[in-house]
């Protein structure tokens, strides 16, 4: 590369670079005990993307709450196969109902105990980075089974934040179009039958942590399903969640009933931001 040639580009390059840098160590220095106190006192609130998905799936409704105020603060936790997370994002000087968006680097591992394992690694490295004592769970799709296994084997851990609130977005808990058969529920929403997966979730009803709230939401775009997830699997977590405080469920119909357009609904954004922090 010619003399010229390279101070222009280096004149290009190093600007760039210093960006990212400066960028990437606002998350990786310590903290101050002010800044660490001030983050301690928020309630921070997990996305989990579902499966073979990633962060980008979570943004729309992080942004759709920065733009209605209600959050300030959205960071970014991407956890490796390992187990390594790395945290990135800009942190408020005076946070807001902070949210920490989770990505996976092993985003199609059908192995719902190691999806869980991920979800924890995410809420330690971040519980250590802001010192937050309470959280708030927001899942789609397979990221609802992140958190369900999560809860199960993890929640009784010492240091475990408190989960004050949980949401639910177009779960598979007994079952997915065109792999099993779609399943009755009674009103209580115990399926007729259950599959092997939901069997093992109904270790919830023992361990679930006290005190939470729960909105499940799903859609229906006009044959009792999101297209990938039957309403009655999805409505079954009632069943699963005997120790909720509250519990209630949401429908969305029509086409952004579909289950991936569901995390990109305006609907959903009002719904998911009057639960969690109105």
């Amino acid at each position: 590369m010619k003399t010229k040639t390279r101070s222009k580009f280096l004149a290009k390059t190093i600007p760039v670079l210093l960006t990212a840098l400066l960028f990437l160590t606002a998350c990786q220095k310590p903290l101050t005990k002010a800044e660490k106190e001030e983050q301690a006192k928020e309630t921070v609130t997990f996305f989990f993307h579902g499966y073979g998905s990633s962060i980008n799936a979570e943004k729309h409704m992080a942004n759709a709450a920065r733009q209605a105020g209600k959050s300030n603060e959205v960071l970014e936790a991407r956890v490796e196969e390992n187990g390594l997370v790395k945290i990135k994002g800009k942190l408020a000087d005076n946070p807001k109902n902070p949210i920490v968006l989770v990505g996976f680097s092993d985003n199609r591992n059908p192995d719902y105990h190691k999806d869980g394992w991920y979800a924890y690694k995410a809420v330690k490295a971040a519980q250590k980075k802001l010192g937050f004592s309470k959280m708030n769970l927001v899942g789609h799709s397979m990221g609802n089974m992140a958190i369900s296994y999560m809860i199960m084997d993890y929640s009784a851990k010492k240091n475990f934040p408190t989960i004050k609130k949980q949401v639910d977005i177009a779960g598979h808990f007994n079952g997915i179009v065109g792999i099993e058969k779609d399943s009755p529920i009674d009103a209580a929403g115990k399926p007729k039958k259950m599959n092997s997966t939901y069997q093992e979730l109904t270790k919830l009803q023992q361990v679930y942590p006290k005190g939470i709230d729960v909105l499940n939401i799903y859609g229906d775009t006009g044959k009792k399903s999101d297209g990938s997830v039957y309403n009655n699997s999805s409505r079954s977590l009632k069943y699963l969640l005997i120790k909720a405080k509250s519990y209630k469920e949401v429908k969305i119909t029509g086409k952004g009933g579909q289950h991936s357009r569901l995390h990109e609904n305006s609907q959903v954004d009002r719904v998911l931001q009057k639960f969690l922090w109105e």
